[in-house]
């Protein structure tokens, strides 16, 4: 296992939320060899020197982020092109990335820098839009990557290719194109299967098809996938990453999707299952 001698906190922006549990941490670690370095906004609302984010992906050899699951997408996507393992404190709702509650987070940290942790590879997605032979715009994505409507209650038309073959042409609100790890973010709630985060495949998911046949599909991970939204029709749409960063297209336009090369490595306690994050998320087995 690797050991760890220079830590990055990364936090949730403008959350004076997470103080006590950033003390908490920088506290706790002040008893190891080790270097601590706190990204900008944590350092204001803890009073204490703060680092650029580039002097932290230059020097760092583990990121702990501070925040709910969107903290970890930001930060996720950074970090995966520096192969930076990250450890996620979950101060936010659900938690399906960042898996550490804050009352077992010291416990965790002694765990991860005594080498005691599991190791977890994600994959993301690479998405360029473009117009005619003109790029708009590219971004990656950990967990989605969604083409819908804009601005206005009504559908939209579009063509999906997949590895240059015609799949469909459907009307309906939008498609998701997720991978495994976002199997349980928009794509869940738009009717689409969980994947297994170990798998190598990406799920399309139509929102509101026009058309009930028009149903998911999963297809292999290192499958092309382009969606271009159909002529004739005045309907704007927008291209969303992660829901973080979005892309404004108009009928003509197209996105090509497909697998990021460097994946996210995610640090998990020993004792990690991901089939009890699913029944404590998704509240399986409940009685009522």
């Amino acid at each position: 296992m690797q050991t760890f001698r220079t830590l990055g906190i990364f936090t949730k922006q403008h959350d004076e939320r997470i103080e006590a549990t950033l003390l908490a941490l920088i506290e706790h670690l002040g008893q190891y060899d080790v270097r601590i370095m706190v990204d900008e906004p944590g350092a204001k609302i803890c009073r204490q020197p703060g680092y650029c984010q580039q002097q932290m992906l230059a020097e760092i050899d583990l990121a702990i982020v501070l925040g709910g699951d969107g903290t970890l997408l930001h930060t996720g996507r950074i970090l995966a092109n520096h192969d930076i393992p990250i450890l996620g404190v979950n101060l936010g709702r659900l938690g399906f990335l960042v898996d550490v509650s804050p009352h077992e987070m010291t416990h965790i940290i002694d765990q991860v820098l005594t080498g005691k942790y599991r190791q977890e590879r994600r994959s993301l997605l690479k998405a360029c839009v473009y117009r005619g032979n003109h790029l708009l715009g590219e971004h990656d994505a950990l967990n989605d990557v969604v083409i819908h409507v804009r601005n206005e209650v009504r559908m939209i038309e579009f063509t999906t290719h997949i590895n240059g073959a015609f799949v469909n042409t459907q009307r309906a609100d939008g498609i998701v194109i997720a991978t495994p790890t976002g199997s349980t973010a928009y794509s869940l709630s738009s009717g689409g299967p969980i994947l297994h985060p170990g798998l190598d495949a990406m799920v399309l998911v139509p929102i509101c098809p026009h058309t009930l046949s028009h149903r998911p599909i999963v297809i292999h991970g290192n499958d092309a996938i382009k969606v271009e939204l159909c002529e004739g029709r005045n309907s704007d749409a927008r291209v969303s990453f992660d829901g973080q960063s979005h892309i404004d297209i108009l009928p003509g336009d197209y996105t090509l999707i497909e697998k990021k090369q460097r994946t996210m490595t995610l640090l998990h306690p020993e004792n990690y299952n991901y089939y009890h994050i699913l029944r404590a998320k998704l509240h399986w087995s409940v009685q009522p």
